[in-house]
Formats: C-alpha cells, sequence, structure tokens
C-alpha cells in the first residue's frame, strides 16, 4: 500500500478542516494507509493564546489528533503539508518541526518522497502563495518531490468565487477575524491534492 501522511499546524482551526478534508478523501481509496497528525505546538505560543476563545476551541477539537513526529515523516510515501501564513511565510510551529529532521536529512531518508502543500490567510492577498513557494525551499533540500494543484483537475481555480486556491496547492480564507471557514471548493481541492500525491507517490515507489 502507499503510505499518505497528512500533517498540519493550525492555530484556528482552518488548517485543520483542510487536512482532515485531504485526509478522509486520501482514505476513501483502498490502496492508500493515510495517516492525520498535527504538529505540536511551541509552549509559548500557547501560552501567548491561552486567553482567546477561539483559539481555545480549535484545540480542543483537534486534541484526538496525534502529534506528528519524525517517524511519522520516515514511514510514509507521501506527504501533504497544512501550512497556515505567518506574514507571507510558514509559522515557527512548522520551521522548528522541519529543523528537528536534519537526521532524517543527513541519511537521506526523506529523498524521493512526494510531497504538497496547502495554506490559509485572512486575506485574499496575505501570503497563501508566497507560504506555499517559501516553504517548498526546505522540502527540496530534503530531497522531496513536489506536486501543486492542476487546472484540469481543480475547476475552482478558474472562478470567481471567493475562496482559496492556485497552482501551487489548496488555501482557504479565514477573514479578517478569523471567522470565514473553508468553503465546500476549498475542501475538495485539499482532497484532490492528497489523492494526486498519494497517486503520484504509487508510481514513484515503483522506481525511485
Amino acid at each position: 500500500m502507499t503510505k499518505l501522511l497528512v500533517t498540519y499546524y493550525s492555530s484556528y482551526g482552518h488548517m485543520y478542516q483542510m487536512a482532515k478534508a485531504a485526509a478522509d478523501k486520501a482514505s476513501e481509496h483502498e490502496e492508500y494507509e493515510v495517516r492525520l497528525k498535527k504538529i505540536p505546538e511551541l509552549e509559548a505560543a500557547r501560552k501567548a493564546m491561552s486567553g482567546q476563545d477561539a483559539y481555545l476551541q480549535a484545540r480542543e477539537a483537534q486534541e484526538d489528533v496525534e502529534e506528528a513526529g519524525l517517524a511519522d515523516l520516515e514511514w510514509a510515501d507521501g506527504i501533504v503539508w497544512g501550512i497556515p501564513t505567518r506574514f507571507g511565510n510558514m509559522p515557527a510551529q512548522v520551521k522548528q518541526f522541519l529543523d528537528t529532521a536534519g537526521g532524517l536529512w543527513a541519511q537521506g531518508k526523506l529523498e524521493g518522497k512526494v510531497t504538497g502543500i496547502m495554506s490559509s490567510t485572512n486575506t485574499v492577498h496575505g501570503g497563501q502563495e508566497s507560504t506555499i513557494l517559501s516553504s517548498i525551499i526546505p522540502l527540496l533540500h530534503f530531497g522531496m518531490i513536489f506536486v501543486g494543484s492542476t487546472y484540469g483537475e481543480n475547476p475552482e481555480l478558474n472562478e470567481d468565487k471567493l475562496q482559496g486556491g492556485s497552482p501551487y496547492g489548496p488555501s482557504t480564507i479565514a477573514g479578517p477575524d478569523g471567522s470565514k471557514m473553508p468553503t465546500e471548493g476549498d475542501l475538495n481541492m485539499a482532497g484532490r491534492l492528497a489523492e494526486r500525491v498519494a497517486k503520484v507517490a504509487s508510481g514513484v515507489k515503483e522506481v525511485y
């Protein structure tokens, strides 16, 4: 079976919803074994946001999701990342998690794994594309094979609705106050990315 890891970081639940949609869609295929894991929170962030009801509610909603570890990265044939935007870049939680994988990099353990990225922002031009593009850099250093979201598979990319998504990967718009949740189109694109990463990983593992 092809092993797919969907791992994400989510402060307010938007990336969690996208990651869950991705994992659920891939799980519909009997030939894929899927794990949904969350990237660990930083203690400093936990303390700083402990007074925010939306943050606490989102953490509670995710409490049954296990935290990702390096063993999950090594286990997977394909990895879908849910990376929200912080000032046009990945948040510190994701960067720290990637930085701990130096031992896997040194051994080439992540080389040849297929990967894709999803993102979210508060506003339409808040950095969805820049976050995905900049997040590709460390994944290429690990030797991963990146795939994006195609126009042919995602008709939402040609619509004029207020939703996320680009050729680089699915995304969603949280709104200035964070109250806007992923649209049906956003979730559909997340699911298709997971299927595409798993499909490509199935082929790559046969020849890599």
